[in-house]
Formats: structure tokens, sequence, C-alpha cells
């Protein structure tokens, strides 16, 4: 298959470029001893799981079905966080789940006690002389709590800030320490609740696609505060937003933050990028129905931002489009929309230099993130197609999309 006989709308990744991020990646892994994960809330091709295992440690979910997706597709560390959990998922997240990490103390205490009989069964199975090769492989639990260092580096995006004002995501200090002390914790001198032994981790995330230094200020924000308990925990994970294999990414000074925490604090440390995974390695092939003119040309595409890329209506921001310049740059402008009835359906303003026709082709750039995991089919709008492009030029179909995806949704 080429790239005209893709169907529109297709979403296509790029599997030479995912591998140069991943091997960037890998090396960071390599040198200085961290975990990356797979944030599947950014990227969840699982057809290419098998791929990205050799290259990282595994994967991050959001709640049980991502969790379900990791452990089935990759395989490997498989970690969890959720503001909440149902009691009936929490029977199988223990069984597929290595970290799970809880957003307050109560949803904490509430959980506690089911990670530990799962923890004593595991354990049980390993010294026991019968246990067979073919049963489960013994999975430890770790907990971890997730905190807010309430130091925000984002400007802007209160929606992707977790340490906006009034953000439900984390706990505070001054909320761990209330916690703590109604768990029954003890205090030292300094007034210091101490941590219950089965918590493990600590975790936070307040990142979103941005660069080494912000994570090192973050972090020296929530060392300040939460430094009593970085020598009673085994792990630190510092979430995702790194946008680290992004041309000009400091990534000396990420390497010189995980050298810091693992030397000072003796901690394993774990990173979640979920961008950085598949950044610039996708595109959105899409085809012109018809133009329109109301004051200016308007092009009816067969993708749609509301179904197709949401972020562009949600963030907002402006996709990068091949051969597409700001408007007025070049002699040929167009609004960019699309079939769907909703007025505000609208990609941006582009200009080109050549006037485009009906039948023509738009490939849409940095397409394999926070599209396929965020589409939808609105307006009854069929789900683009997913192929491969192979490292070899030629292109591999995945997976198409049909009339009962978008009724099997609905009842």
């Amino acid at each position: 298959m080429t790239w005209n006989d893709l169907p529109t709308p297709s979403y296509l990744v790029d599997e030479k470029k995912l591998k140069e991020n991943l091997i960037i990646l890998q090396e960071l892994e390599r040198e200085t001893g961290c975990h990356v994960l797979l944030a599947q809330k950014a990227f969840s091709m699982y057809a290419l799981y098998p791929m990205i295992g050799r290259y990282i440690s595994g994967t991050t979910a959001s709640g049980l079905y991502e969790a379900r997706l990791g452990y089935e597709e990759m395989g490997r560390e498989n970690h969890v966080f959720a503001p909440a959990y149902k009691d009936a998922d929490m029977a199988e997240l223990v069984e597929i789940c290595d970290h799970m990490v809880f957003n307050s103390l109560a949803q904490y205490a509430k959980h506690r006690d089911k990670i530990a009989l799962h923890n004593r069964m595991q354990e049980e199975n390993r010294t026991a002389e019968s246990r067979k090769e073919s049963e489960k492989p013994v999975r430890h639990v770790s907990i971890g709590i997730r905190i807010n260092p309430e130091f925000s580096t984002q400007e802007g995006h209160a929606i992707y800030d977790p340490c906006a004002p009034g953000s439900r995501l984390g706990i505070t200090y001054e909320e761990l320490q209330k916690g703590l002390t109604a768990l029954g914790m003890e205090q030292d001198e300094s007034g210091v609740a101490a941590l219950p032994e089965d918590i493990e981790g600590l975790h936070f995330h307040t990142l979103c696609e941005q660069d080494a230094d912000d994570l090192v200020s973050t972090f020296h924000a929530f060392e300040e505060k939460f430094k009593p308990y970085l020598t009673k925990i085994k792990w630190l994970n510092l979430g995702g937003g790194h946008h680290i294999t992004r041309d000009g990414y400091q990534i000396e000074r990420l390497k010189e933050l995980i050298y810091y925490i693992k030397k000072t604090y003796r901690l394993e440390v774990y990173l979640e990028p979920g961008e950085a995974i598949a950044l610039n390695a996708g595109y959105l092939v899409t085809e012109v129905m018809d133009i329109v003119h109301n004051g200016m040309d308007v092009l009816i595409l067969d993708a749609s931002a509301a179904c197709h890329m949401p972020d562009v209506l949600e963030m907002p921001y402006r996709p990068p489009l091949r051969g597409g310049y700001e408007a007025g740059e070049k002699p040929y402008t167009y609004r960019l929309s699309s079939m769907t009835c909703l007025a505000g359906d609208v990609i941006g303003d582009y200009s080109f230099e050549e006037e485009l026709h009906v039948g023509d082709r738009l490939v849409f750039e940095d397409m394999a993130i926070y599209s396929m995991v965020k589409n939808n089919t609105f307006n009854g709008m069929p789900l683009p197609s997913i192929a491969l492009l192979r490292e070899d030029g030629t292109i591999e179909m995945i997976k198409q999309f049909g009339y009962e995806d978008f009724k099997g949704r609905l009842s």
C-alpha cells in the first residue's frame, strides 16, 4: 500500500520516527538507571507495544482498561494511577499491576487491605513447593501516594495544570499531615507524621509538554516540603509531561536530576512520558470534500477537529500541516473545517503556495499522540483507519472501522 492508497481519514504512524524516539528513551534508562513508562493516555496503539517494550520498562495506566491493555499487550512493568478506584476493579488491578498510586489517603485506607491480602497470597505462592511453572508470575503490588507539590510551572493552561488552585489531583503537604495523623501515625519532634510502612513510593505529575528546567524546579519545591519522606520510601515517580524526545530538550539537566535523586536518597526513579514516545511520529491524512465561500474559502474535510483531534478545540492548539503556512503568508488562504454540523468544528486557517481543489489530500503532522485515544463518533463520523508506515516506506493497514464501531458505542 502507498500513501495514495490510504483510505481517508487515516492515522498513519511512522515506525522509523517512533524508533528514533524510543532509542533516546532507552539510552536514558541505560545511562541513569531510571524506568521509563509509556503513558497510555497519550498513545495506545497496542499493535506496537511489543516493539515499544523492547526499548523501555513498561506502561502506566489511568484506570482498569488501560491497565489491562498494558498487561495484555506489553506485559512488562504495569503501573496505575486514578483519582479513585471502584471496588469492583480492585480485584483485577491487584493481579495485573506492579505499582498502584492513590490520590488520597482515604482511597489508600479503603483499599490497602485488598492489596495486603494479595501480596500475602503472592508471597505464599512464591514459597509453596507445589507452585507450578504454568501459574501466573508472582506480582507484588507496591503502594504509592500522589503528591501535589503546589508549585505550578504552567501559564494559561489551567485545564492541564494539576497544581492549579482547587486541583483534585494529589495531596498537599498540609492535607497529608492531617490525613496521616487521622490514621494514627506518630509525629516526630518537628511535627512530621510518619508514613505507613506499606506506602513505598511517592508520585507527582505537574508538567505538560515542558522542558527539564521546569521539572528540576518542581522537584526542589517538592523536596523542600517532603524531604523527610524521601529517606523512608523506595521509589519516586516524576510523572509525565516531559518532552524528552523534542529537539532541544534539556536531556542533560534531566540526567543530572535523576543522578541526584538516586545518589542522595537511594530511590528508584520512574518517568511516565506519553507524548515523548510518539512525538512527531504520526500523521492524519484527510481529503478535501468540498470548498465553500463565505468571506473566505472554506475547505470541507473528511477529518474533524471535534472527532479526530479534540485537543485542537480543547487546548486550543494549531496542528502542523504539511505544506501549510500561516494565513496570508502564501498566495492561497483557506479555513479548514469538517463535515460535522458543529459550527465551531474548525481546525484553523492555513495558506498554501498552490490552489487547492476537491479531491486533494492534506497531511496533518504530529497526530499519533492524543488523537486515537481521544477520538469519537459525534454526528456518526467514521473513526479514521489506523496504518503503519514501515521503515522501508511501505504502508501496512493495521485496523479499519465501520458502522458497527459507531453502533456498538450506543444502545
